[in-house]
C-alpha cells in the first residue's frame, strides 16, 4: 500500500541519507540493536502502519522487518522536508 514511501526509505538507507534521533539511538541501545539491524529492518521490512504526528501533523511510518540475526524489529521513520529519512525510534517486536 505504501510501496513508494518504502522504496524512498530503502533508497535513503542504501545511500546513507538518513539521521537517527537521540531517542532512536537510546532505544536501539536499550534493545541491544545496532545501526546495521536498523538498516536490515528497513531493507527487509514492510510498512505496516501510517501515523500522523500529533504535534507536527507530519506522516510517519512503521516498518516491520528483520535484524541481522533474524529477530523482528520495528522502525518508525518519516521523510523530512528536505527529503532526508529521519529515524524516530527503533524497537524489538
Amino acid at each position: 500500500m505504501y510501496e513508494r514511501i518504502l522504496e524512498s526509505f530503502r533508497d535513503r538507507i542504501r545511500s546513507l541519507d538518513y539521521i537517527i534521533t537521540l531517542h532512536a539511538e537510546e532505544e536501539m541501545d536499550d534493545a541491544d540493536l545496532s545501526v546495521f539491524d536498523l538498516e536490515s529492518a528497513v531493507l527487509t521490512g514492510e510498512i505496516t502502519e501510517r501515523q500522523r504526528d500529533l504535534l507536527t501533523r507530519e506522516w510517519k511510518y512503521v516498518v516491520n522487518g528483520k535484524a541481522l540475526d533474524g529477530a523482528s524489529v520495528g522502525v518508525v521513520g518519516k521523510l523530512s522536508l528536505t527529503g532526508r529519512l529521519v529515524i524516530i525510534t527503533v524497537y524489538r517486536g
